[in-house]
């Protein structure tokens, strides 16, 4: 039975890895469009995006090295920020937009 465990460990590590990697890029990302980004819609977009799923998998990374009962705790988690982190965004969006922010439509004369 031990050697099944050995074998099983690096798999882990390794999914770990990949997926704390892939959440870490995703959230670069999210910071980038929320700083290059010239207006609040576009920046609710990439950041709503981006961080929903880079904090999944970020998480989903801590779940797979926890125990079980953590990483039942940590998918509820990530379920909750998939429910939770569009809801706001789209409320944050329509409030801006009944305040009179307007979306930028066409091209900018920097585009020339």
């Amino acid at each position: 039975m031990t050697d099944i465990n050995h074998l099983i460990e690096p798999l882990f590590d390794l999914i770990s890895l990949i997926s704390l990697i892939g959440g870490l890029f995703f959230l670069f990302v999210g910071t980038v469009g929320l700083l290059r980004l010239p207006d609040v819609f576009n920046r609710l977009h990439a950041t709503t995006k981006c961080d929903t799923l880079g904090a999944g998998l970020v998480l989903l990374s801590l779940a797979v090295q926890s125990t079980p009962a953590t990483g039942i705790r940590l998918a509820l988690i990530i379920i909750f920020i998939i429910v939770t982190n569009p809801t706001a965004a789209h409320v944050i969006a329509r409030a801006a937009y009944k305040t009179g922010i307007k979306p930028l439509t066409g091209r900018r004369l920097s585009d020339d």
